[in-house]
């Protein structure tokens, strides 16, 4: 079975059950090794200089150990019987992709809105952002949402499967193990600057080619479902820069220009306020429907990721059948 066919179910797979709580995780396995090593590290470095070294050796170790592992579980298998490798590489690349998880958590959000639950809407939000939700009114409450499920379409769903596509599941869950790297330790604050410096930087050149490569099927996303696909276009070019992050802004933004919306503004951190740029024109205020829209041009860019992997495969076979 050729990869591409792998990563295919492998992402249905994901649509159809998710991350059940009963099967292992092995981000779970990831975040606890992250945990001891930077123990370890501050057990015997202490000086900014000795940290930002060991900055540069922890995602060596995390990145490099996930995809030993899952190479060296993978050859074990096949050794066993090629069909147990091939199973498990469709559910390993399976766990590095979150495309239904995504979509239960943005619609949770929506659902209290639909019902004018504001609390409860707020609590649903700050499950899966790091912004104080707490004094949200509802234009607010959907634009964390709206953001949050299109920055992590790059995240959660197109570079794992760009990953497995060139790599197929070590190279995934080395990249998982990069994404974890920078959400625990990836902070540019007293405690991280210099450990996490390089699992920062890791993080943003592992996401550059998915994220532009997003922005592109999000435009294509908007002009089927008749959203504005050129207002999108021209939004990426005029505000995807002017995110703090080299790569969220890409899908924000097209996001943001297909559906006539304007993202971005004043968030509060632990009490701190503090300004992100905006993203898109503001055409019209936000409202719960744009979560469901969000959701729906995830979904559709990452169906078709998936089926241009399908076609690869398809084109595979059709040399083979030639030759």
């Amino acid at each position: 079975m050729t990869i591409s066919l792998i990563i295919m179910a492998a992402y249905f797979l994901d649509r159809l059950i998710g991350d059940p709580r009963w099967l292992p995780h092995p981000v779970i396995g990831m975040g606890y090794a992250i945990s001891a090593l930077e123990k370890a590290i501050r057990r015997q470095v202490s000086s900014d200089r000795g940290l930002k070294r060991a900055g540069i050796l922890l995602p060596f170790l995390v990145a490099g150990g996930s995809f030993a592992v899952a190479w060296g579980l993978l050859r074990l298998l096949a050794w066993i019987h090629p069909w147990l490798s091939v199973g498990a590489e469709i559910v390993l690349i399976a766990t590095t992709i979150a495309s239904k998880g995504l979509k239960d958590a943005g619609m949770a959000v929506y659902r209290q809105l639909q019902v004018g639950d504001l609390p409860a809407a707020r609590r649903e939000l700050g499950m899966i952002v790091g912004r104080d939700t707490q004094q949200l009114d509802e234009p607010e409450i959907v634009r964390g949402t709206v953001e949050t499920v299109a920055e992590n379409i790059v995240d959660a769903i197109i570079s794992p499967l760009f990953y497995a596509l060139i790599g197929g599941a070590p190279l995934a869950l080395a990249y998982r193990a990069v994404n974890t790297l920078d959400s625990m330790v990836g902070y540019k604050n007293e405690k991280y600057l210099h450990l996490g410096w390089a699992s920062a930087r890791l993080d943003d050149v592992a996401n550059y080619i998915p994220a532009r490569l997003t922005a592109v099927m999000l435009v294509a996303a908007a002009w089927m479902f008749r959203h504005d696909a050129a207002r999108s276009w021209r939004t990426v070019k005029r505000d995807a820069r002017l995110h703090p992050s080299p790569n969220s802004g890409f899908p924000e933004s097209a996001v943001a220009g297909a559906l006539g919306i304007r993202l971005g503004g004043y968030n509060v951190y632990h009490g701190v306020r503090s300004f992100r740029a905006y993203m898109g024109e503001g055409l019209r205020p936000l409202e719960s429907e744009d979560i469901r829209h969000t959701i729906r041009l995830m979904f559709t860019v990452s169906s078709m990721f998936a089926g241009l992997c399908l076609l690869g495969a398809a084109g595979c076979f059709a040399l083979e059948w030639i030759q």
